[in-house]
């Protein structure tokens, strides 16, 4: 059988794109619950912000703009340095990263507002193979943690699949001792993410993000404006409403203890 690559997308070379798509959150233990709603994700070069900064006037990096990304929002939260930042962490891993691309999937500000909570980082040799992804992680309680995963297959042109225990309090109608599992088909045309959470009991919830591939220009973004205006205070809002929704059906609420240190 002969082995295919993915086809690239026409603006390959391009510093920053969208992927439009849908969001899909699912619990099977200790109730059935799901929920689906249509969103839009930024792709970034992060060695080519200034670039990407040019794409167009509604789209600003670290600056006000109807559509933005600012590195504060990420990483150490400093708003300097954020590619050395994920370098950095491989090379404490000893992957070395030099010559190589690192793109970040998140969502973009809109009207300077911004909550993520799930930014992914694909961090690529000099070779163009995947090295290591960065899955970071943010809840509502205003802290952050990264689950650092090198890749240790080829997976030029295929799924990567991880795994990782849960170290990090997101859900209050989550218990802790869990693992995920990623499967992250890299971004090309299209990009998936999906995770899956399990416990002592089996598999308990996924989520999923798949999206198509939407070249960034001044007429995409505005599209996106009259398509999904609301489109990162709707992330906000969903996780509130879907919790309040769990807490209706009568899922345990977990409390949040102090985060440990790792």
């Amino acid at each position: 059988m002969v082995r295919t690559t993915p086809a690239e997308p026409e603006d390959a070379t391009a510093p920053a794109a969208l992927y439009w798509g849908k969001v899909m959150h699912a619990r099977w233990q200790p109730v059935q619950h799901r929920f689906t709603y249509r969103a839009m994700n930024l792709l970034i070069d992060l060695d080519r912000l200034k670039e990407a900064d040019r794409q167009s006037w509604l789209f600003g990096i670290n600056r006000a703009a109807p559509f933005s990304f600012h590195e504060r929002d990420h990483g150490d939260g400093r708003g300097t340095g954020l590619s050395q930042h994920a370098r950095q962490l491989a090379a404490e891993r000893g992957i070395d990263l030099s010559g190589g691309r690192i793109l970040l999937l998140c969502y973009p500000r809109v009207f300077g507002y911004v909550f993520n909570p799930l930014s992914i980082y694909f961090c690529y040799r000099a070779s163009g193979n995947l090295a290591l992804l960065i899955y970071e992680v943010r809840n509502t309680f205003g802290e952050m943690h990264s689950y650092i995963l090198p890749v240790h297959q080829d997976c030029a042109s295929s799924v990567v699949r991880q795994s990782q225990s849960k170290t990090f309090y997101v859900s209050p109608f989550m218990e802790m001792e869990t693992h995920y599992r990623f499967s992250v088909s890299p971004p090309r045309q299209d990009v998936r993410v999906r995770i899956l959470q399990s416990g002592a009991q089996g598999a308990m919830f996924a989520a999923a993000f798949c999206g198509r591939r939407r070249t960034l220009t001044s007429r995409s973004l505005l599209a996106a404006l009259l398509g999904l205006p609301f489109l990162t205070l709707k992330v906000i809002a969903a996780i509130h409403w879907e919790a309040m929704r769990l807490w209706l059906k009568g899922v345990p609420y977990v409390p949040r203890l102090k985060q440990r240190e790792i």
